[in-house]
């Protein structure tokens, strides 16, 4: 395969050209990062896992109506995702106490919440993502007050399906982050979409009998078992067959040289 262009190396993926306009192929890498990137490690296997994953469920979201970026998976760490103007934004969900919640508040982790909070951050590592309000997003130009409506109501629509799909497999969905992008559909009309991806890297997956944690925190807090954990939460959702006889330790197998399927 002849060497494609590169458009962004993020921590976690690699963007690039896609075969037709409008088009990006989004590359999985095996990096775990946490902290704004102070802590950063390899996991083999992780892009691996982490792409299946978010293939199933944006492909699940797509199917219940929530617009998202997703084409479709071209090889075992690559997807062809619509090209998106992304929003600076990260759009927390929160379900339970966990983490900065826990942290900023002095409450207990492991709280059922009455209601689910939604918090918005700004992307910047310099900045080290702060919390921002819808306030600062309008103020600033970052989305419209229409665009945030959009963001609320897909976020949610997001977590009244996940938290469902997660408890049918013994899992409890803590809390998530998802990103959003302009997209101009086919009426050349501009559309709020799902973008990046949603799996353990970006979700709080807790075992529902155990609390046992089934996400980065293994590796933010040095737990261990990361992949052993994010394997279980792919064997869960019956996603882990494709990738049982791959060899997960071997990055070269699965570089990005690989063709497309």
């Amino acid at each position: 395969m002849s060497k494609r262009y590169k458009l962004y190396e993020g921590k976690a993926k690699i963007m690039y050209e896609g075969p037709e306009p409008g088009t990006i192929i989004q590359y999985f890498k095996d990096d775990a990062t946490a902290f704004n990137n102070q802590k950063h490690d390899l996991i083999a296997g992780k892009g691996v896992i982490n792409n299946r994953i978010s293939e199933y469920l944006m492909t699940k979201l797509t199917e219940i109506g929530v617009p998202n970026h997703f084409i479709r998976r071209l090889n075992m760490r690559e997807q062809l995702i619509h090209e998106v103007e992304m929003l600076p934004l990260e759009v927390a969900v929160r379900n339970v106490v966990a983490g900065s919640l826990a942290k900023r508040f002095g409450l207990e982790e492991s709280t059922q919440l009455q209601r689910s909070i939604i918090e918005y951050y700004y992307k910047s590592d310099e900045l080290g993502d702060p919390l921002i309000s819808e306030g600062h997003i309008n103020c600033f130009g970052w989305a419209t007050n229409q665009e945030i409506d959009d963001m609320i109501i897909l976020s949610l629509r997001v977590n009244d399906f996940l938290v469902g799909l997660f408890l049918g497999v013994g899992i409890r969905l803590v809390d998530f982050k998802l990103e959003f992008g302009r997209w101009h559909n086919s009426n050349e009309e501009v559309q709020i979409v799902l973008a990046d991806e949603i799996s353990p890297d970006n979700c709080r997956l807790w075992d529902i009998k155990t609390n046992e944690k089934m996400d980065k925190d293994r590796f933010r807090r040095d737990l261990g078992g990361v992949k052993e954990a994010y394997q279980e939460v792919a064997r869960r959702l019956g996603v882990l067959t494709e990738i049982n006889n791959i060899d997960l330790n071997n990055h070269n197998s699965l570089s990005v040289q690989d063709g497309l399927a």
